[in-house]
């Protein structure tokens, strides 16, 4: 867990593959469970801290998790978070194979199995299915691997994995939507990259960045970033 924005209302970090968000059947300690002690312990806070949750990230996936410190503040970021347009969320993909077009719109429509954790697109409107739609750029490739930016319109359970996958990409690791083998971290890649979103208190553009995980894959990727290599945004 590393903080990368903190102020009197906000905090966020960029959260670790394979670091669960909240309480499941694991037990496993929660990153609300670290940043509290992290809250408790810079501000020297007696008692229970306060820290809210508008938003969440699958445990496999690594990247930006906003929380709210105080009570005022959370209704505003959940209000953000769940209005189409109000918070523009931007991740990285790494996949196994080149996709069809070098950026295109994705729509479908997705139901989500409880038993299994698991979505399934259609390609039509389905009794129960919601609607989920997606913009992807190709901006690298590396031998084995393509990175592609991903920008959600919506927020749906597991959208880009299976988004991706129904044009037959698989993110590395994810062996839920296709990838043949596991990381060694039992993590994915796939890597809340960017968040932008206007302050809920001081009424300004807040715009959030964090590196990915420290791997050989995505060292490449990085450094192909920092090098200028990444293709340019196409004009609309």
């Amino acid at each position: 867990m590393k903080v990368i924005y903190e102020d009197n209302h906000i905090i966020a970090i960029n959260k670790a593959c394979g670091e669960v968000v909240q309480s499941d059947k694991t037990g496993d300690e929660t990153v609300m469970d670290r940043v509290k002690q992290y809250l408790k312990e810079k501000y020297n806070k007696p008692g229970n801290v306060y820290l809210g949750l508008p938003h969440r990230l699958d445990r496999p996936t690594s990247g930006i998790l906003i929380l709210a410190k105080t009570s005022k503040v959370l209704p505003r970021l959940n209000k953000l978070f769940q209005t189409r347009g109000e918070v523009k969320k931007v991740y990285w993909a790494v996949v196994d194979k080149r996709p069809p077009k070098y950026q295109d719109t994705l729509v479908h429509y997705l139901i989500k199995n409880q038993e299994r954790n698991r979505s399934y697109a259609y390609t039509e409107p389905v009794e129960g299915a919601k609607l989920a739609k997606l913009t992807y750029r190709h901006v690298a490739s590396i031998e084995r691997y393509h990175l592609l930016e991903v920008e959600l319109q919506t927020g749906r359970h597991h959208q880009i994995r299976v988004q991706l996958n129904q044009l037959g990409l698989h993110i590395k690791g994810d062996l839920k939507y296709g990838f043949p083998r596991s990381n060694q971290d039992k993590g994915i890649h796939l890597h809340a990259r960017k968040a932008e979103l206007m302050h809920p208190v001081k009424k300004e553009i807040l715009t959030i960045v964090a590196d990915p995980p420290d791997d050989p894959v995505w060292n490449e990727f990085i450094n192909l970033f920092h090098a200028g290599r990444f293709s340019p945004v196409q004009p609309a």
